[in-house]
């Protein structure tokens, strides 16, 4: 149960980080108006969108390299402990 947990949570970070980097774009950019200025606020809904998947893009490319790195770490560590010592006292 404690690897299944393990992996989930490491599953769900490239969700998590891509989903606070679009949420923290959009609490950024509260309005059209203040990306573009009172001119062009009304058309600027569409590159508004555009730059939230970017955005969002970006955090779950960020998030499948931190997961990556995690997981290979784990697995690094886990070998260690799996592998057993050499009776003689050199390396295995």
């Amino acid at each position: 149960m404690k690897a299944f947990i393990r992996n989930l949570v490491l599953c769900a970070l490239p969700l998590a980080f891509g989903v606070g980097a679009s949420y923290g774009f959009i609490l950024r950019q509260q309005s059209c108006g203040r990306m573009v200025g009172a001119l062009f606020a009304s058309k600027c809904h569409g590159r508004l969108l555009e730059y939230q998947i970017l955005f969002q893009t970006a955090g779950t490319g960020a998030g499948t390299l931190v997961a990556t790195v995690i997981s290979s770490w784990l697995e690094h560590r886990r070998r260690r402990a799996v592998q057993r010592p050499n009776p003689i006292g050199g390396p295995s």
